[in-house]
């Protein structure tokens, strides 16, 4: 995800992927970028930190823009629902209740950056592999609405700009 500051603001094909993948990619380094800018080098207290008893922590968030991409990738590279094992897995992270409170915890930055980007170059490999007709593929979203792999992969970065927003809240109340 090899970005220099000044391609940040182009949305752009990119080399290695077709090009509306590219676009995609493109954007999806932008909202990636801003968000690693945003929790700077907060140290373990601050990620932990709750405003009140039902928000969430800025590392609960960080979880959460991976666990969801993560089932995004499942949903949409293999065309399928989560497995019982996979929601189990994945769960904790998108849901963020009570348990993620009492879990997602404890953890460094590097934790939280190192998941992102794992979890973001396994995204990277898979669109350098597709072609851009495969935006267009329509499966059901939710259980209730068709949607393309395009629209899909907008509301990951979507979800984690949403929650870059959140982060830059709680981080002002440090």
């Amino acid at each position: 995800m090899e970005s220099t500051k000044e391609s940040l603001y182009f949305i752009q094909g990119i080399e290695g992927y077709d090009p509306e993948l590219g676009k995609l990619v493109s954007m999806m380094n932008y909202a990636r970028h801003t968000l690693l800018e945003s929790v700077g080098n907060l140290s373990v207290e601050e990620l932990d930190f709750h405003i009140d008893e039902k928000s969430n922590s800025i590392g609960m968030l960080l979880y959460h823009i991976g666990s969801l991409e993560a089932a995004f990738q499942i949903m949409t590279f293999e065309d399928r629902d989560l497995t019982d094992d996979e929601w189990e897995d994945l769960s904790l992270g998108i849901v963020l209740g009570d348990e993620a409170k009492e879990n997602i915890k404890g953890d460094s930055l590097d934790f939280y950056i190192d998941r992102l980007s794992e979890i973001r170059a396994v995204t990277l490999s898979k669109f350098s592999k597709l072609k851009d007709s495969w935006l267009d593929n329509v499966n059901f979203y939710g259980w209730d609405y068709p949607a393309n792999n395009y629209f899909k992969w907008f509301h990951v970065f979507e979800d984690e700009l949403n929650h870059r927003g959140q982060i830059r809240m709680i981080a002002k109340r440090l």
